[in-house]
């Protein structure tokens, strides 16, 4: 206690010198002035804390683009940038990606009277014609997911059986609700939702469903007073969680990967949580390299500190359920971890249902409510919609229940089973092929590899000779296969090997030459410092697809496209 003491008043010692000090400062000063110092000095704080802090993006970014932006803005920077930029754009042009046939051209208008089902059908083939990779040998990384021409016919009887229907009618497509019920509860079932509380809905692809998963979060976050809400994810997670921090105003925490497993690093994130985290963000698997975040780890942490945590199934969502069955255990990833409140799986992919459709599921009806979006005054009526769409295709959702039905579990398995097969198959076999190097331990169909001898692009250049179009990686430079049953027929993944194999060889020979053609694009941009520059050339890359140059008119000739 006498020590305690002795503390004490050596403590007030110093606050009584502070305060003197600070009295003698002001001595000379008028009331006002020492007012006004005051209320500069606040805002001034105000101003620098606002600058480095309370911002969406961190103020080293902005502090780097503001850099590049004023030096861009020199004459002579402008000019050499601007040299430079016109002869990449002239590669990012339409005439240059997406040339068309001789003869061919764009319409752009109406034809003046409306063609027969004959001339629609020869149009159409004439246009199949621009079509040349051929993924339906299994030279595509993922993109074709299904392609049985037996589930085609399938879904083409339904699709026409609900061509005109609209889910936001469910009054008078009763039929169609009931379908999009089962699916969201044959969804909620293979994720171990629990019967009574688990819930969700369909949505038209893994971006929609992650978006609405972001949204809700937000909301909550809002109701809770959290005015400026951050969601924390790892860097390898889906582009549509940065899409979802622009739309919505939340502030994007990005934690690293571990550089040898590519996985989350869990300590880095529980590091990134402040009040402000409204969701914590873990992918199964995530896109770039087919390993499986330490889920049970992230939820845990959600559990601990009260934060939503959402597992982005959207690649692997009709893999994983099946994959113990099929003979390859993986940890628990789903609503059987404590802690996991939402997930996003895609049935377009391993669902194999035509492209459109996905699904967002939540652990209790709480969160979905956030979802929801309802206008209860308006002049058209009452207005709620579980989604972002109000209308949709009907006939997707049907194709979507008839392809679940068609295959059942005992199909998913089997499914499951010939795709993982194969994909621990080519990862076995990249792995004996010398100077390249799978990156992480890959779980489920998506095997990626790089190179420390040459620059990996070489080879996917390489294998974009031989008939190949597999995806391009950044960050660190890869390249990666998503296995599809399209790479389970017989052949195709000997194929793959022996091409690779080949390609390293070739380019092995002169390992430091230069990339050229699409892979020598890929690598400049990931190289550019000033990421503005390869966010135009993106937007270049996006007006192609939507150019078609100078119209002419229709002529009543056999050349439709004039």
């Amino acid at each position: 206690s006498e020590l305690v003491g002795d503390v004490l008043v050596f403590l007030f010692d110093v606050y009584k010198s502070i305060t003197n000090w600070m009295n003698n400062q002001c001595s000379d000063l008028q009331p006002h002035e020492i007012i006004f110092m005051t209320l500069i000095t606040v805002c001034a704080l105000l101003y620098f804390y606002n600058l480095l802090f309370d911002h969406d993006q961190s103020f080293a970014v902005r502090a780097k683009s503001g850099f590049f932006y004023h030096v861009k803005r020199l004459p002579i920077v402008r000019s050499i940038v601007a040299k430079q930029m016109n002869n990449v754009l002239k590669e990012v042009s339409a005439e240059k990606l997406f040339p068309l046939k001789s003869g061919m051209g764009y319409m752009g208008q109406l034809p003046e009277h409306g063609r027969s089902e004959g001339d629609i059908d020869s149009m159409v083939e004439e246009y199949l014609t621009l079509d040349e990779v051929e993924w339906n040998k299994g030279n595509v990384s993922g993109t074709v997911y299904g392609g049985d021409p037996q589930l085609t016919d399938v879904i083409a009887r339904v699709y026409k059986k609900f061509a005109w229907s609209n889910p936001l009618h469910p009054d008078v497509f009763p039929a169609l609700r009931k379908m999009e019920a089962e699916i969201v509860r044959i969804s909620c079932n293979l994720f171990h939702g629990d019967p009574q509380t688990s819930c969700g809905c369909v949505t038209v692809g893994g971006t929609e469903s992650i978006l609405l998963a972001c949204k809700t979060y937000r909301d909550w976050a809002y109701e809770k007073g959290i005015k400026k809400p951050e969601m924390i994810c790892p860097v390898s997670a889906h582009a549509a969680f940065e899409k979802a921090a622009h739309y919505f105003k939340l502030k994007l925490i990005h934690i690293p990967c571990d550089p040898q497993t590519r996985t989350a690093d869990v300590g880095a994130m529980k590091r990134a949580i402040t009040s402000r985290t409204c969701m914590l963000v873990a992918s199964a698997p995530p896109f770039p390299h087919g390993v499986l975040d330490p889920i049970s780890d992230i939820a845990a942490l959600g559990v601990r500190y009260g934060i939503p945590v959402h597992v982005d199934a959207c690649l692997g969502g009709f893999l994983l359920p099946f994959m113990d069955d099929a003979g390859f255990p993986v940890a628990p990833f789903d609503f059987s971890v404590p802690g996991v409140t939402s997930i996003s799986a895609d049935t377009h992919k391993y669902g194999y249902a035509p492209k459109g459709s996905s699904v967002v599921m939540y652990s209790e009806k709480k969160w979905i409510h956030y979802q929801y979006f309802v206008s209860p005054d308006w002049q058209g009526g009452i207005y709620a919609t579980p989604m972002f769409a109000g209308s949709r295709s009907g006939a997707i959702v049907a194709a979507c229940w008839a392809t679940l039905v068609y295959f059942g579990r005992e199909g998913y398995v089997e499914r499951t089973r010939k795709i993982i097969s194969t994909a621990r198959y080519i990862e076995a076999g990249l792995r004996k092929i010398d100077s390249i190097f799978v990156l992480g331990k890959p779980e489920m169909s998506v095997v990626a590899l790089g190179s420390l001898d040459f620059d990996v692009f070489r080879l996917s250049s390489e294998l974009v000779k031989r008939g190949w179009n597999l995806n391009n990686l950044q960050f660190p430079s890869s390249i990666h296969i998503c296995c599809t049953m399209l790479h389970t027929s017989p052949g195709v993944a000997d194929r793959l090997l022996r091409d690779v194999a080949e390609s390293v060889d070739i380019i092995m020979d002169n390992p430091k030459a230069q990339t050229t053609g699409a892979g020598a694009l890929y690598g400049m941009a990931q190289s550019i410092p000033d990421r503005s520059i390869v966010t135009e050339i993106s937007q270049s890359f996006i007006d192609a697809l939507y150019n078609t140059g100078h119209h002419q008119p229709l002529t009543n000739g056999n050349n439709y496209a004039h």
